[in-house]
């Protein structure tokens, strides 16, 4: 699992998401309309000039495991650090209380509205086609979602949890994201997810959910020039 982990994204690309990227052996992306992310098979020898091919200027990518310095052509826009933690308590029960909606590419406006005011992280259009999506709404607005998006051996990540501000505190978050992880630990998958360092309360959240700290990784946006 250690191995998988320290490279979550490259093996997520290079192995059973490998129909949902583009690149070659050395360097992957999410395909274009997924979460704008890449990999490089090798972060401390990141083939950037690969890269090149499969990227227009001006896109901007997040990128995990890599700290060297930008090679000429390429720009760091943002440097942070980001804990990776894995699930490591036993099943949550169902939410019997809780109505939820699975969503599909029809909600892709919605979740999209909804991934831009929140910002859980990288979201593009088609990231709903990456696993199952729960959400709740009110009427026609989608107010909280979660769901699932790398796949790397057994590990399944949990992502794209956010709440709407006008519904924080009802514990939809907690409902979603629990109903996540026990339908993956009954396909006997091991939970996992990402979440900036700087966000305490969603940190101490999930801590609180059952994960726990594996590591904290660097996490960078970077972008090509023109």
């Amino acid at each position: 699992m250690s191995e998988l982990l320290d490279n979550i994204f490259w093996h997520a690309f290079a192995g059973v998401q490998r129909g949902f990227s583009e690149g070659n052996d050395r360097v992957r992306r999410y395909a274009r309309g997924f979460s704008p992310i890449i990999a490089f098979e090798d972060p401390q020898r990141p083939d950037f000039a690969s890269l090149r091919e499969f990227c227009e200027p001006g896109e901007r990518f997040y990128c995990d495991a890599w700290s060297g310095l930008a090679p000429p052509g390429w720009r760091i826009e943002l440097e942070s650090t980001m804990h990776k933690m894995v699930w490591a308590d036993t099943p949550p029960p169902p939410s019997p209380d809780m109505e939820f909606t699975s969503l599909s590419p029809v909600h892709v406006e919605q979740a999209m509205a909804l991934a831009e005011l929140t910002r859980p992280g990288p979201f593009g259009p088609r990231t709903l086609e990456l696993g199952d999506y729960i959400g709740c709404f009110e009427g026609d607005r989608l107010v909280a979602m979660a769901g699932e998006r790398l796949q790397a051996g057994t590990l399944r990540e949990v992502s794209g949890i956010c709440t709407h501000p006008d519904v924080q505190g009802r514990g939809m978050a907690k409902g979603l994201t629990a109903e996540i992880v026990r339908r993956q630990l009954l396909r006997r998958q091991t939970p996992f997810l990402h979440v900036m360092t700087g966000n305490r309360v969603a940190h101490d959240f999930y801590l609180r959910l059952g994960f726990r700290d594996y590591a904290v990784s660097p996490v960078r946006v970077v972008s090509r020039e023109p």
